[in-house]
């Protein structure tokens, strides 16, 4: 098996990647998040994510795309349902392109670790791209593994985002 996985940030991708290790799955990590913002936040996740994958010498992709425009088109008449309407079909359409034009036989996404993520949109939206792109798409329920996984980022001193969701636009 050859997999993409695509990983919004390090503390969510050290759960993912250790139980893949467990069952003999190395994954690439691939970093595609232009839903994230402001770019400094951005730049943090991205920053520790690198020098993360770098420290357990896991091979890593990193797409640089800060869509701040794109993502305030698509998502200013509807910010309750971002998630399920944008950020996740955007980051998961990339993936499952990026696997089947470059030879990987499955994707994933350290989304599904989090217990604050719409778990089924996220089983939805990676099967239809599935689909859409011929590549198989690998489903664990990593949110198990979610509290292990944050107290082990913290333990490694991994940069912990400030919030998830629409906190930030609820904040200002």
């Amino acid at each position: 098996m050859k997999l993409l996985l695509h990983t919004c940030c390090a503390p969510c991708s050290v759960y993912c990647i250790d139980s893949l290790r467990k069952e003999e799955i190395e994954p690439t990590v691939y970093w595609f998040n232009p839903n994230i913002h402001p770019y400094m936040e951005y730049k943090a996740r991205r920053d520790c994510l690198k020098e993360y994958t770098q420290s357990i010498n896991v091979e890593a992709i990193f797409e640089e795309n800060y869509g701040l425009d794109e993502f305030c088109k698509n998502v200013v008449n509807n910010l309750e349902t971002r998630c399920r309407d944008y950020c996740y079909p955007v980051r998961l359409e990339q993936t499952a392109k990026y696997a089947k034009e470059n030879g990987y036989t499955h994707f994933s996404t350290t989304l599904l670790v989090s217990p604050y993520q719409n778990h089924e949109a996220l089983i939805d939206v990676a099967n239809f791209m599935a689909k859409k792109y011929s590549v198989e798409f690998l489903y664990r329920d990593f949110r198990v593994g979610f509290r292990e996984g944050q107290a082990k980022a913290r333990e490694l001193g991994l940069y912990m985002q400030k919030y998830c969701r629409l906190y930030f636009f609820r904040r200002g």
